[in-house]
């Protein structure tokens, strides 16, 4: 096994489960295709509809295969050199995956689910200039609610496919002996090349929200409640005027839950399934805020819920005291007074990092180590001009829990770019053997369950040349 072949097969996963995650959005004229076999950068017009492939419960129409390559193109994907039939094939990984899942009885986190269907329609207003008409005439849907569905089923097989995913690979170790195995399997001229490395520690301060400012939406909601109980006053309506949830906004604040899911703010899952078709909860907080819930219909194990989520305000006082501590924090550290590390397990509010002096783990790698290249986009802006031990201005930041915090960076340490080295990136090649051990276990899961699955292949994707046994001999 070598580093040519490791990127190859992550590749392979990689176009795989983006083209699940792939979002569908093409202009009105007719798809452009080519014959399977040919590059999907050489195009010509032929009509694109019909049946190309079912996999259990789930089909394949000859469009959503142009529809996926429009889309990754507006992205940006260089596809040059990869063909129809590649991509086809990944695209029937995709649909076995969620059909599998659903065989195994997977849950399905709705909640997640809707937060990204909302997110996915804001991003896509955005591209059409908020013109919600250009949407609906490509789904070809006539409301906007029927398009909220259409993307809610679509976002729910994506899910379904990923943890069906995790299911095959969660498990999945490698041991010291095989990582050392697996790099030392990799010739010295092939060895990856590592980019610069950054360890980065953090002090946070977040203003402080009075009693008084939390009373006061505890008001507010127990003030909505009494005008929909006593005067009649539609829930719905005082959720588009009032709610802080952005995601369940446009939706009336709906959410619809399943007692058997478990990802779910323990708070919120405890109250909705205390209540009565009907019924409207007491104000109750969770990390993100104050909530009150109306439980509009019960199905079995599911329940239809609207909510309003209100977060406190910030006073100007509070705001401006804790502008005040961090600018004193900071003056101290650079003063000598403190060291950053202390400072950070004195002062900063954030529990992730201040009982390591501050440093930041990268949520990728769980480690301390943040590759330049890899690093979030808002991050990398706020560091790209720090030099290292240099302490950064003070930084007005946020979250979904804090309307507002502030901050400061240092660099503690720089890895300049390097050639793959066994002690010292002993992570990342583990990782990497990992992911080898899991294309594995994928491979061998595939061919399990194409061979045990009803999969039927349609048309001129009958003479594609497949990695996986979809024909199974048609």
């Amino acid at each position: 096994m070598n580093s040519k072949f490791i990127i190859k097969a992550l590749l392979v996963c990689f176009i795989s489960f983006n083209f699940v995650n792939a979002q569908e959005i093409i202009d009105d004229e007719k798809p452009k295709v080519v014959k399977p076999k040919d590059s999907v950068v050489k195009k010509s017009r032929i009509k694109a509809d019909g049946v190309a492939a079912v996999v259990g419960d789930f089909i394949l129409l000859e469009s959503d295969l142009d529809r996926e390559i429009a889309q990754l193109e507006a992205q940006g994907a260089n596809l040059e050199g990869v063909t129809r039939c590649e991509l086809f094939g990944s695209l029937l990984e995709g649909k076995l995956y969620a059909h599998q899942a659903i065989q195994d009885s997977v849950l399905v986190n709705e909640l997640y689910i809707q937060s990204q269907v909302e997110q996915r329609l804001q991003y896509l207003l955005a591209q059409t200039k908020r013109d919600m008409q250009y949407l609906l005439n490509i789904y070809n849907k006539d409301s906007e609610e029927a398009l909220r569905d259409e993307m809610f089923e679509i976002t729910k097989n994506e899910y379904l496919a990923l943890e069906m995913q995790k299911k095959v690979t969660g498990e999945i170790e490698v041991t010291p002996e095989e990582v050392r195995q697996f790099f030392n399997s990799i010739p010295e001229d092939e060895k990856p090349i590592f980019g610069t490395e950054l360890k980065l520690a953090e002090i946070v301060v977040i203003p402080e929200v009075t009693q008084a400012a939390k009373q006061a939406v505890i008001d507010k909601l127990k003030g909505f409640k009494r005008d929909v109980e006593e005067n009649g006053a539609s829930f719905t309506t005082k959720v588009l005027f009032y709610t802080d949830d952005k995601p369940s906004k446009p939706n009336g604040g709906l959410y619809k839950l399943n007692r058997k899911q478990p990802r779910m703010v323990k708070e919120f899952r405890e109250v909705a399934f205390s209540l009565q078709e009907g019924e409207i909860s007491e104000p109750f907080e969770t990390e993100y805020g104050y909530h009150i819930i109306l439980l509009e219909k019960i199905r079995g194990q599911q329940y239809d819920v609207r909510h309003i989520l209100l977060r406190p305000e910030l006073t100007q006082d509070a705001i401006q005291k804790a502008k005040d501590e961090i600018d004193e924090v900071r003056a101290k550290i650079i003063d000598g007074t403190l060291t950053f590390a202390q400072a950070a397990r004195e002062f900063s509010d954030e529990d992730k990092t201040k009982y390591e002096g501050g440093q930041m783990t990268n949520p990728t790698t769980q480690d301390f180590n943040f590759e330049l290249t890899k690093m979030d986009t808002e991050l990398y802006t706020q560091i790209q001009d720090l030099k290292d031990s240099e302490i950064s201005e003070v930084l007005q930041d946020e979250d979904q829990v804090n309307r507002l915090k502030f901050k400061i960076l240092t660099v503690t340490d720089r890895i300049d770019d390097h050639k793959a080295d066994f002690a010292r990136d002993y992570l990342k090649i583990k990782e990497l053997a990992l992911q080898d051990k899991q294309v594995e276990a994928i491979a061998k899961w595939q061919k399990k369950t194409i061979s045990e699955t009803y999969i039927k292949i349609n048309g001129e994707y009958k003479d594609c040349d497949f990695q996986n046994n979809w024909l199974k001999n048609q």
